[in-house]
């Protein structure tokens, strides 16, 4: 299976090899409190929110992520 910018960020977490890989590229983004109400999301949508780009987030950065995650579960 490969990930997405269409994944949601629940998919992405469940996955034992992906869950490193975020917390590498966004350190602490796996245990913050308030996950639980965008897991349901897509990427996309959660980019398209606007505390998206205060915490740093664009679309290149979570390509980024996502072309090392598929890279691990390949």
């Amino acid at each position: 299976m490969k990930f997405t910018l269409d994944t949601t960020l629940g998919e992405i977490l469940a996955h034992p090899q992906a869950k490193p890989v975020l917390d590498q590229y966004i350190p602490g983004v796996a245990d913050n409190p308030m996950l639980g109400m965008v897991k349901g999301m897509t990427l996309n949508m959660i980019l398209a929110m606007p505390q998206a780009t205060q915490l740093g987030l664009t679309k290149e950065k979570v390509e980024q992520v996502l072309t090392e995650i598929n890279k691990r579960i390949a």
